[in-house]
């Protein structure tokens, strides 16, 4: 019976045909991946409340996994915080196990077939970017060569490179790691056809039709008809955003999944960017210049969320002559976390933000993709950049209080229920970046211990310090299709490490 080739075995052929030179390195680079992803696997396993897992034991020199089935898991003390690739294998009963893919589809749990899959292309997809990685030392002058030293993508989520649908072709022609120059498109849309927020471009309009940018893979795999050419521009982290030459970013629908979700363009989002903006731009003016917000300039959708793209202020407008600014998510490719001190000092800068916004009734979704930091000439932290108000959630109680009124939008970004607004912020700022700059639960400890002191006691920033810190169960969402929306695990407060218990 004839098999189909493991996801490395296709990439391997694939990467063969379109870029033989860097096939060595991919088959040298499949063991640290292998261990990258098992670690993020390891890590969801031992903190989700994932249902086919009974018990939890951790014992002097290993923790223990009770499987409903009557099997158990044997793999190290799990810090939930750690970014480093400390699994290279577990046991499940006597059998070991070294392929997070392998794994999963042994636990034979329920839709852990599409997942193993998944984590199959995560890994063959991580050794490609690491095989592809070859940055300068010296610190890069442009927001956008920044963004593309990060070769990891999620530092928790165990589907951090999965890319279905992309071939090898696809990776390297379009993946920020590699580097590309992506020839953006345009499509042209009867402008009366379309919903328009900010001032769309001169550029961007002919006649009686609007321009719409557009990614090239999305042309020809989900759009399929033809477009014109339009500029160059480099990709950025989220890959479906793209920097222009002169300097605004395009963020364009790419309805492809990455990581956990589709990425396109909802008509909602278009409708909410003006007013985000506006309210963004007000939220800003209240953080003592520790905060900027980049605008989105003019947002378009064809009412398909196919078929949409906004424009938006590069990070760089809001930096001075000797100043870097670079997404959190690439500190981790610096030594700056090795400080202790510099370490603490960013807490402290991205605690005091994050809570003065969340205090006046807006939540971010902090994570390293979208907070940036701008540092000094040296290294010091200075202020923070926030980019795509997308996915924030908005307080109206909150925000009539300090005498800011509300936007007027309804839906999914508007909630006055206190979990949902720590959630928010807790998750994506402390467990996601602060926590995979610091790179392990001690290092976040000491630097959240060595700022709380300096920040104002408010009831947020006491339900921080007391409780466990709540994080997005990335594998248990993947393993629950038919569940929509965001799914919550506890982790240990990083503060005071817990051992797991035996009956969580």
């Amino acid at each position: 019976m004839h098999r189909p080739p493991t996801a490395e075995a296709r990439v391997a052929e694939e990467l063969a045909a379109v870029r033989p030179a860097l096939l060595p390195r991919f088959t040298t680079e499949l063991p640290g991946a292998r261990a990258a992803v098992l670690t993020r696997l390891w890590r969801a396993l031992a903190h989700e409340p994932l249902p086919w897992i009974t018990g939890r034991v951790r014992g002097a020199h290993s923790l223990a996994l009770r499987l409903a089935d009557g099997r158990t898991l044997y793999g190290p003390h799990a810090d939930p915080y750690a970014t480093g690739a400390y699994v290279t294998e577990v046991r499940l009963d006597r059998a070991r196990a070294v392929d997070p893919a392998a794994l999963m589809t042994a636990l034979g749990v329920p839709d852990g077939a599409a997942f193993a899959a998944e984590l199959a292309d995560s890994v063959a997809s991580l050794a490609l970017s690491r095989a592809g990685a070859d940055h300068p030392k010296e610190w890069p002058e442009h927001d956008w060569e920044w963004e593309q030293r990060v070769t990891d993508g999620h530092p928790y989520h165990p589907n951090c490179r999965s890319r279905p649908g992309f071939s090898v072709a696809d990776q390297l022609a379009y993946g920020p790691e590699h580097r590309p120059v992506v020839e953006l498109g345009t499509v042209p849309v009867p402008a009366d056809g379309c919903l328009v927020a900010g001032d769309w471009p001169a550029e961007l309009r002919d006649g009686g039709r609007l321009l719409l940018p557009v990614h090239p893979w999305q042309a020809g795999h989900v759009l399929r008809r033809p477009y014109d050419p339009w500029r160059p521009a480099r990709p950025l982290l989220s890959l479906r955003t793209l920097a222009l030459p002169d300097g605004p970013h395009v963020k364009t629908a790419l309805s492809a999944r990455l990581t956990s979700s589709v990425r396109d363009i909802s008509p909602y989002s278009v409708e909410a960017a003006a007013p985000l903006s506006v309210l963004g731009e007000e939220l800003a003016a209240r953080t003592d210049g520790l905060l900027h917000v980049t605008r989105t300039l003019g947002a378009v959708s064809a009412h398909s969320p196919d078929l949409a793209a906004l424009l938006r202020e590069s990070p760089e407008v809001y930096t001075a002559p000797g100043e870097r600014v670079l997404p959190v998510a690439a500190l981790a490719t610096t030594a700056l976390p090795e400080s202790p001190g510099w370490l603490a000092a960013f807490a402290r800068l991205a605690l005091t933000v994050g809570l003065r916004l969340l205090d006046l009734g807006v939540a971010l979704e902090a994570h390293g993709q979208n907070l940036l930091v701008i540092l000094s000439a040296d290294g010091a932290p200075l202020r923070l950049v926030y980019r795509d108000l997308a996915d924030i959630r908005i307080s109206p109680a909150r925000l009539a209080r300090h005498g800011i009124a509300p936007p007027a939008l309804t839906g999914r970004l508007v909630t006055d229920d206190e979990t949902a607004l720590r959630r928010k912020l807790f998750g994506s700022l402390v467990a996601g970046a602060l926590a995979g700059t610091a790179g392990s639960g001690p290092a976040l400890g000491a630097a959240l211990a060595a700022a709380v002191p300096d920040l104002p006691d408010t009831p947020d920033l006491r339900a921080l310090l007391q409780g466990p810190l709540p994080a997005k169960a990335l594998t248990l969402m993947r393993l629950s299709p038919r569940t929509p929306g965001d799914q919550w695990t506890s982790l240990p407060n990083p503060l005071v490490l817990e051992p797991c218990r035996s009956d969580q």
